[in-house]
């Protein structure tokens, strides 16, 4: 895995740039391209981290 995502570890905090209305997201696993995602008003997600970049969130 290359970019951005490269650098997420489970327990880290993202946010999905287009879908602002999940909320705040805690990374579960990050294999190969496939990110799992505990969102606050989504639930559990799982994505393609080679379609889309997550914002990590230091600051919170």
């Amino acid at each position: 895995m290359t970019g951005a995502n490269a650098i997420l570890t489970p327990g880290m905090f993202v946010r999905h740039p287009d879908r602002p209305d999940w909320g705040l997201g805690q990374v579960q696993s990050n294999i190969g391209d496939r990110i799992t995602v505990n969102f606050q008003n989504e639930g559990k997600v799982v994505i393609d981290g080679a379609r889309v970049a997550l914002d990590p969130v230091f600051d919170i």
